[in-house]
């Protein structure tokens, strides 16, 4: 009975140990499995991450590319400068040298004399923007006085913008218009999308030489310069007026000649007017006599 019990007894220890043992086993798997969905889960987040982190990355890229893509800040510059100075041609000429020197060009040129004493111009230049300050002080730097200084500044950046995405929503239109050209068939469809086709071609060119004309304007500023010279005259002396002999003589012919103009006048009058003059002379010696023999009468 003894050993029975005692069997017994092994028996049930032998089997509460591969109950345990079965346990620890499962449960061990069970971590196992716990930390590799944990690392599952983790690799999982870590490429959603990079993801994320990827996608972050394309828009900023994506950004900055429209930020490169869009224009800078386009301004058109015009100045008017009027200036009084002391050489009119020598400041032309410096002038031109300047806007050669900042790779500018003149585009109009005029000059006006008034008389001998007033001697004015205007000059139009087109100057790179990128040194448009620095030819304004150039130029003021060559005036006696500075008349007027005028300076306008237009901001065609919007409408530059505009421009360029009516320009890009054309371009689609023209390549649809294109891919329906190759597959149409009908000979009425295919001369309806060639006029479309030369409609939008035309806007096309229309827009493209709107945007070059800003680019133009905006890339070279335009100064119109008026100058104006006071000059003193000072009156010569030719040589003729210098001979004082030659200039005596013939004063002294003319004053001969103007006194015996005089009585050449003189004796012609007298001759001319001969019987009226005796006429006179006689009534006035007959009204005098008659005058003094009254007053002799009275006297009596």
């Amino acid at each position: 009975m003894k050993i029975l019990i005692k069997w017994l007894s092994i028996v049930f220890l032998f089997f509460t140990l591969a109950a345990c043992s079965s346990s620890n086993s499962e449960s061990k798997e069970a971590m196992d499995s716990a930390k590799g969905m944990a690392g599952e889960s983790t690799g999982i987040i870590a490429k959603n991450d990079d993801r994320a982190e990827t996608d972050q990355k394309a828009t900023e890229n994506n950004v900055q590319a429209e930020k490169v893509a869009a224009p800078a800040k386009m301004v058109i510059y015009q100045a008017d400068l009027h200036l009084r100075v002391k050489n009119f041609e020598r400041t032309v000429q410096v002038i031109e040298k300047n806007a050669a020197k900042y790779g500018g060009y003149i585009a109009e040129s005029n000059v006006t004399r008034e008389g001998k004493e007033q001697l004015s111009g205007m000059i139009k230049i087109r100057i790179p923007q990128t040194h448009f300050h620095q030819f304004l002080d150039d130029a003021e730097g060559e005036a006696a006085e500075v008349l007027q200084r005028n300076i306008i500044g237009q901001d065609v950046t919007e409408e530059y913008v505009d421009l360029q995405a009516r320009l890009k929503s054309k371009r689609v239109v023209e390549e649809r218009l294109l891919s329906f050209m190759k597959n149409a068939v009908k000979t009425e469809d295919l001369l309806k999308i060639s006029n479309d086709l030369a409609a939008v071609q035309e806007e096309i060119e229309t827009i493209e030489g709107k945007m070059k004309y800003l680019e133009n304007q905006t890339s070279y500023s335009t100064v119109t310069i008026t100058l104006y010279e006071n000059k003193v005259i000072v009156p010569e002396i030719e040589n003729d007026q210098l001979n004082t002999w030659d200039k005596t003589k013939k004063q002294f012919m003319k004053s001969t000649n103007l006194l015996l103009s005089a009585v050449s006048s003189l004796v012609v009058f007298i001759f001319g007017n001969l019987p009226i003059i005796v006429t006179i002379i006689l009534l006035g010696f007959i009204g005098f006599y008659i005058y003094r023999k009254r007053k002799k009468n009275n006297q009596n």
